[in-house]
């Protein structure tokens, strides 16, 4: 169900090592939340079951009407709310204890009132937990993607809106970093032939269509190539680091 690249699938083995690297920041995540949580950007609910373990009211928004609708159904005590974002509509301000909110940022055209309006719905000293790719490893352009941060740089506009900003990466261990590896020479074979650079002078609507059918098939291809490697990474095969530059995802902690 709503199995895209984007939306990386917990069922399709060939996306198994991207999404336990999405899992781990929501196992990295029940270290630190509690009590009145707000997730924006729940997607399929990857996470759910695993925030839901510490936190006392669980509030998701996404913008996928469909989405939004089958969580709904599946979780009768929590509050799922379909909207466009920012700003948080109908959000009262000073509300929540924690927000989560892994790999959206770079999806959001107005970063600015983004984190502004995080920074209005958390509670006094509430803190943010924000994740996003780390460009630096980017190995091609996303046209999902508006933009992609250094470490540097959206520490710097957190600041702008939060009294403290810690920074991190999500680090991989050996196994990990041998498939990002593999996955680095097949993407090159790909974009070698894009010898006009049209991957960054085309509008990035033109591209996510075509990009997203070669993302699935190179996705296939290593399957095919290393079946084992690609099923057997786990969530804990990531790890927080302190070296957010050499990361593969950038990983925040933002305190109102």
């Amino acid at each position: 169900m709503f199995k895209t690249t984007e939306i990386t699938s917990n069922e399709i083995v060939s996306d198994n090592p991207v999404h336990q690297r999405l899992t781990f920041a929501y196992e990295e995540a029940i270290k630190y939340v509690s009590g009145n949580l707000l997730e924006i950007g729940c997607g399929f609910g990857r996470g759910l079951e695993t925030l839901q373990k510490v936190c006392d009211q669980y509030t998701a928004i996404d913008k996928n009407d469909k989405l939004i609708a089958w969580l709904s159904e599946q979780y009768k005590d929590f509050t799922f709310l379909s909207q466009n974002i920012p700003p948080f509509t109908g959000l009262q301000d000073n509300t929540y204890d924690f927000v989560v909110s892994f790999q959206v940022i770079e999806h959001i055209k107005d970063d600015h009132l983004y984190l502004k309006e995080i920074n209005r719905v958390l509670k006094p000293g509430g803190k943010a937990l924000i994740t996003t790719p780390n460009i630096k490893y980017s190995l091609t352009r996303n046209p999902w993607h508006i933009r992609e941060y250094t470490a540097q740089e959206l520490a710097t506009l957190m600041g702008k809106y939060f009294s403290q900003v810690d920074t991190h990466g999500v680090k991989g261990n050996e196994k990990v970093m041998g498939y990002y590896n593999q996955n680095k020479k097949s993407v090159e074979k790909i974009t070698r032939w894009d010898v006009f650079n049209l991957q960054y002078r085309l509008p990035r609507q033109v591209l996510q269509v075509p990009y997203d059918i070669l993302n699935r098939m190179n996705r296939k291809k290593l399957q095919k190539q290393d079946n084992s490697l690609v099923a057997q990474i786990n969530f804990d095969d990531y790890y927080l680091s302190d070296r957010p530059d050499e990361s593969l995802d950038l990983f925040y902690i933002a305190t109102k």
